[in-house]
Formats: C-alpha cells, structure tokens, sequence
C-alpha cells in the first residue's frame, strides 16, 4: 500500500486522477498535450501527462531514424513495436492504480517539467 504523501492529489477536471492519468497515455502526444493543458492543480495528472509526451516523442523519433536505416533498421523497429505496446500498457496500468512509475531519465525529465506548468 503507498503512503498517503504519494496518493493521486484530485484533479481539477473533476475526473479521478486515475483515470485521468490513464487517458494521458491513451491517446500518445494528443492526449497527454490535452491534459497537460487542462490541468491546473493535481501533479500526478502533470507528471503522467508530460511522461506520455516525452515517451511518445522519443519513441517517433527512434522510428523515424530505424526507418531510414535498410535492413537492420527495419528489423530493429519490427521489434521494438511490441516492446514499444507492453510499455504503453505498462504505463497505462500503473497510472489507473495511482502508481508514480518513473522510467529511468524520461521520469526524471517528466517530473521536473511538469512541476513548471
């Protein structure tokens, strides 16, 4: 069981944080820009917002780069996209059961970023 200091805060869209968490990842860049920009209070909602944002981005641009390499980077990223799926329902799980799961550098990233909006 987490400590009450690491518990969701509420969110100011009136939705669960939870939740709200969850729909950051679900729709990628989209949503997670969606929510960065609609919240205003609750840091977990921010955090899981900016964290979907900066996985989003990272993983096109790692794509996009495999894409232009022939052959190898074409199998690179037919592997990837799996890894790439277990991730997204990763951090989708974590977020619905009020979890700060931070991925190594991007988490840290996220963080700090989301405490500036």
């Amino acid at each position: 069981m987490q400590s009450p200091a690491m518990l969701p805060d509420p969110s100011s869209t009136g939705i669960d944080p939870k939740i709200v968490g969850l729909l950051c990842y679900l729709g990628s860049i989209v949503t997670g820009i969606l929510f960065l920009m609609i919240e205003k209070k609750s840091r977990f909602v921010k955090f899981h917002a900016m964290q979907s944002i900066l996985v989003s981005a990272a993983l096109i641009v790692i794509n996009l780069v495999l894409g232009f390499i022939p052959l190898i980077g074409w199998i690179v990223g037919i592997l990837i996209a799996p890894v790439s799926f277990i991730l997204w329902i990763v951090l989708m799980l974590t977020a619905l059961q009020g979890r700060w799961f931070k991925l190594p550098i991007i988490g840290d990233y996220a963080q700090d970023q989301a405490g500036r909006f």
